[in-house]
Order: structure tokens, then sequence, then C-alpha cells
């Protein structure tokens, strides 16, 4: 597949954790822009299932994202510390915490589903695959996109085999997508620019995006396609809990934290991240499992304030519409703007 040849530039950011279903993938891909679903925190067996769903609604190409497992230890030590903290949330919510275990997401189980059924695309975060397994993906006809967060990456990115890059800004909602857990961090506009320079790749551009003129800065500034997640997260299809739903209506400030899965990530500030953020470890998917049982509970009891919100900075754009109605919105809107700002020098 070619992502020059997309109907309409706007491709659905993955979404793990819950938002993601086969419905609003479908409804995208349908419209003309690209869906996606989150192989994340599922199984592969799930996966497969959920592809299959896609399937049955529409013919169009759709993705399915894939977490890199992450690399070295962490500090168990510290993560033990940060368990401690956590019990008074324990007592809370009236739920145990959870084993704080290492693991790599059922990665070879995925990837072998995604080849196996000849996913058009198969994007990834936290790292680049192996050389040999983007080319084995692409033996099967899938293309590889590599999320990425610096120009080093991309050139790493380049050099492993992707045939794409999305370049995620810091203003992206959820989880930093690069290779690393570090606080280097770029605004989208300069890291589109510098991945541009730095690779001969098409880059698809993530990061605040959340409106017509927003998808039409980045296809200015050379994107092949703009990502949006917190956009679609208000649409009926996405599978959004009510209390992240009514949050993302809000005007809360977002920041960037570990406290809930212990990797950085971007969400509507709460008390839970005002109240642990400083403490926590960088330590993925260790913190993710610890707190997973506290965020169930959480979002059980409708409490807003117990729960990762992820969100973008651009989260107040986002509107209750169909996801369809969405993408077509944005795309019009897109070239409204892009004729706008040619007129001015004509």
């Amino acid at each position: 597949m070619d992502l020059s040849a997309l109907a309409l530039p706007i491709v659905q950011a993955p979404l793990a954790g819950g938002p993601s279903t086969p419905e609003l993938a479908a409804a995208v891909s349908a419209a003309g822009g690209l869906g996606f679903l989150a192989a994340g925190y599922r199984t592969a067996e799930s996966v497969r299932s959920d592809i299959a769903a896609v399937r049955a609604l529409t013919d169009a190409p759709f993705g399915v994202n894939i977490f890199v497992p992450s690399p070295g230890p962490a500090d168990q030590a510290a993560v033990q510390a940060y368990a401690g903290r956590l019990r008074g949330e324990s007592e809370r919510y009236g739920v145990p915490l959870g084993a704080p275990v290492a693991d790599d997401d059922g990665w070879r189980g995925k990837l072998d589903v995604v080849t196996a059924e000849r996913v058009p695309v198969v994007s990834f975060t936290f790292g680049t695959p192996p050389r040999e397994v983007a080319g084995e993906l692409r033996a099967s006809g899938c293309l590889v996109l590599v999320t990425v967060t610096t120009p080093d990456e991309a050139v790493a990115a380049y050099e492993s085999g992707a045939d794409a890059l999305v370049a995620q800004g810091v203003e992206a909602g959820g989880h930093r997508g690069g290779f690393t857990d570090d606080d280097t961090d770029f605004g989208l506009l300069a890291l589109l620019r510098l991945v541009l320079r730095a690779t001969p790749l098409p880059v698809v551009a993530a990061g605040g995006i959340a409106d017509g003129a927003g998808v039409a800065a980045v296809l200015a500034a050379g994107a092949v396609a703009a990502q949006l997640g917190t956009a679609f997260l208000r649409t009926p299809e996405a599978g959004t809990s009510p209390a992240h739903r009514e949050a993302l209506g809000s005007r809360r400030l977002t920041a960037v934290t570990r406290a809930f899965t212990g990797r950085r990530a971007r969400g509507l500030v709460n008390r839970f991240l005002r109240e642990h953020t400083a403490e926590a470890p960088s330590a993925y998917p260790q913190v993710h499992h610890l707190t997973a049982p506290l965020r169930a509970a959480a979002r059980r009891a409708g409490d807003a304030e117990g729960v990762n919100l992820w969100a973008g900075q651009g989260h107040a754009l986002a509107e209750e519409v169909p996801a369809g109605e969405l993408v077509r919105r944005l795309a019009t809107e897109a070239a409204e703007a892009l004729d706008r700002a040619a007129r001015r020098w004509r």
C-alpha cells in the first residue's frame, strides 16, 4: 500500500487500552482515511478476531499497531518503592495492586498474526523492528511504519527497513512512542521538518492535530498524512470510557507523566497524575501492570481522578461526531485551509 494513495490524508491513531475498536478503524477506513487497530495489551487471538471484524465491515485498507518490547531490566527497588506509595490507592479503590511483571506483550504471536493475515499496514511503537521482521512483513504485503520522536530515531528506523515514519511531536496524547523513555522532546513542526531532512521516507505527522486547519498545516510542511488520536476519542465508535469522554470536554491542562504505566505519556491532569508523577519510576511495563487494577476500578466507579485520561494538547477541539463524518469534515476543512493560504500568495 502507498500512503499517498489514500483518498483522504487522515490516519486514526491506534488508541490502545480501550478506545480502539474494529468499528472505529472500519469507519475511518471506509470514509477514505486509514483506520488502525491497537494490538497493545491484547492477545494475539483477540487481534486476529479484531482484524476479521474490520474486514467484515469494510474492504478498505487498515492498519494494526504493535508495541516493540522494552529493552533491559527495570530498577526493581524503584518499582517496589512506588508500589509502597500506591498502597493508599489500593485501599481507596478496594483492590490489590497488580504484579509488576515484565513481558513482551505477546510480540512474536502478534507478528505471526499480522503476517499471516496480510494486514495492509503494520505500525510499531516504542522502537523499530529488526530488519528481518520488516522483511517478513514486507514479503507478506504489509507496509511497515515506525513511530519516531527524534531525527536520530528516524534514521535508525530507515536503516532497519521501515517503509514510512510516524513523526510524533510532544503535543501528542498517550504514550511517547519513541525508542527510549528519556526526556528528549520535539514539537511536531520542528520534528517533521527535521525528519523529512534526515531520511527520504514519507512521513505521517502526529501530535496535537484535532481539526482541519491542523491537518492542512502538516500537509503544507511536507507530511503525506496527518495522524489524529484524541480527535477520535469522543466518536460513538470509540471504546472510550464515559469518565474519559466527559473529561475530554473540559478545558483541563495536559501533562506528561509516568505515574500510570512507568513510561512517559500525556494525559489530562487529575488527582492521580498530580500526586504520583514525581515518584513514578521509568519502568514499563512493570508499572503498567502494577496500576492496572487501580485504573480498572476507577473506570468502573466512573472516577476520572484515578484513571489515565490520555489526551493531546488539542483535546478541547474534539467533538462528538461519527468517525466517518469526522474524517470527511477534516479533509474538507484542510482543503479549504490550504486554499485560503494559497490565495494569500496569488
